[in-house]
């Protein structure tokens, strides 16, 4: 595909390199020349500089004949212009921007054909606080993914000493749960990829990927690790957008507390929530720490835009006496480094967000795309269409359909069951197949495996 990518950023720049590396052809675009310049050095695409909305920019860019535009600048207004340029003066097919500000986001008519035409909004804001969200539900779990509308989910957790399974073979997984269908994934070790196998014996601290129904998720977890109690006081810090919508979505089935330094940006706080407690003052003052209780805290969320200051306030936090603590690292390469020791997660907002666009480059008819281990791994859910004659998936057996090294089928959802990926289950037209792809390099052979044949049409 020809895409251009509109801002070199964070998720600009890391969208480049998953897409450059998959042999599409990417031009980036900014009025930073040193940002294009880092990205070609290190990468196979185009450049242009220059203001991402200009026409004359796009043109250059090659939009005349592009098939999608991805509008991820800083500025809301910026994207939206770019993708009424383009839809105007060069008829892009597909455009995606990302578009963060609410009074946008709530406007009904605004984004459409007849208005500004974008075809896939991406709201990073909304994905994170969603990330978050399930992460809250489910205490322990290092990501919590959604597939068929939440009605099968991929969690990751990881094994702890005296878990039930440790020092087990997976196939004891299916005796010891005969009334709960599940499938490990994937396996990590050290930050190496494990294809699981039946005699592949579960260590401590191995990071486990797992798919099941959602009602049998808890349940799993408390094989696999020490169950941790229900959270039901969570304190955030830093009340920006982020924080907002996650207190927003909490107050309700949780107790919060919002730390925020900013005295004008509180009383908006306090008028824009309804049960959360808006405390004035820093997040990294041990002082306040202690005084609002934070040994009886169940959850630290450090959520401000400095990076800094959401790791010192964590590691605070967690000495004073936090249960658990989860921060924002706007930084992705710092995320591998502070997790796992007096932090527990590490969210990096730029992965959760390559996803969502993810999902509308990838061939084949792909309705969820969601990025694992930063970026080492993806898992895809597809919908098989066809039949015997034109698909390579339908009609056959999971054990029969020939998969890419790397790569495994986890689930598959026909109508509301979710059915657990065993070699004797046949694929049907429809069936949404969730899959696991360990080795990026694979992702061109999954697609094609859900493209359709001639004969179909």
């Amino acid at each position: 595909m020809k895409i251009i990518i509109l801002g070199a950023g964070q998720v600009g720049g890391t969208l480049a390199e998953h897409l450059a590396h998959e042999d599409n052809d990417i031009t980036v675009v900014d009025v930073d020349s040193v940002r294009l310049r880092d990205l070609s050095t290190r990468l196979d695409l185009r450049t242009v500089q220059g203001v991402c909305s200009y026409p004359i920019t796009l043109k250059e860019a090659g939009a005349e004949d592009a098939d999608m535009l991805i509008a991820v600048t800083n500025s809301d207004e910026v994207n939206m212009m770019a993708c009424q340029v383009a839809h105007t003066l060069f008829s892009t097919p597909t455009k995606i921007a990302r578009v963060r500000a609410t009074q946008y986001l709530t406007s009904k008519g605004l984004f459409s054909q007849d208005a500004i035409p974008i075809d896939v909004l991406i709201s990073p804001e909304q994905v994170v606080t969603n990330h978050i969200r399930r992460l809250i539900e489910y205490p322990g779990a290092l990501q919590v993914l959604d597939f068929a509308n939440g009605l099968a989910q991929l969690v990751a957790v990881k094994a702890y000493y005296g878990g039930p399974l440790v020092g087990q073979e997976l196939a004891f997984l299916r005796r010891h749960m005969p009334n709960v269908d599940t499938r490990v994934a994937a396996i990590y070790r050290r930050n190496r990829p494990i294809m699981p196998r039946g005699n592949t014996v579960i260590e401590a601290d191995d990071e486990v990927f797992f798919i099941a129904a959602r009602k049998d998720i808890r349940t799993v977890m408390g094989e696999l690790r020490r169950v941790d109690r229900g959270f039901r006081r969570v304190m955030i810090g830093g009340g920006g957008n982020i924080g907002e919508r996650l207190a927003e979505t909490l107050e309700q089935d949780y107790q919060v507390k919002i730390l925020e330094q900013n005295l004008e940006r509180c009383t908006q706080l306090s008028e824009n929530l309804k049960r959360t407690v808006v405390l004035h003052g820093s997040a990294t003052s041990k002082r306040l720490l202690l005084e609002e209780n934070i040994e009886e805290c169940d959850i630290f969320c450090a959520l401000t835009n400095d990076d800094e200051v959401n790791v010192m306030s964590s590691m605070l936090a967690k000495r004073l006496g936090a249960k658990k603590v989860l921060t924002l690292i706007n930084n992705p390469a710092y995320v591998d480094l502070v997790q796992g020791g007096e932090i527990d997660i590490a969210i990096s907002p730029q992965q959760a967000t390559i996803g969502g666009l993810l999902t509308h480059v990838r061939r084949g008819d792909i309705v969820n795309v969601h990025s694992l281990r930063r970026g080492a791994a993806e898992a895809i859910e597809a919908i098989a269409h066809g039949d015997s004659r034109s698909s390579r998936v339908v009609g056959r057996t999971v054990g029969e359909v020939k998969l890419p090294e790397g790569v495994s089928i986890g689930a598959i959802v026909r109508g509301r069951d979710v059915m657990i990926a065993h070699r004797d289950i046949t694929i049907q037209t429809d069936d949404h197949v969730i899959l696991f792809v360990v080795d990026k390099r694979r992702l061109k052979e999954v697609e094609r495996l859900f493209q359709v044949g001639l004969s179909f049409f």
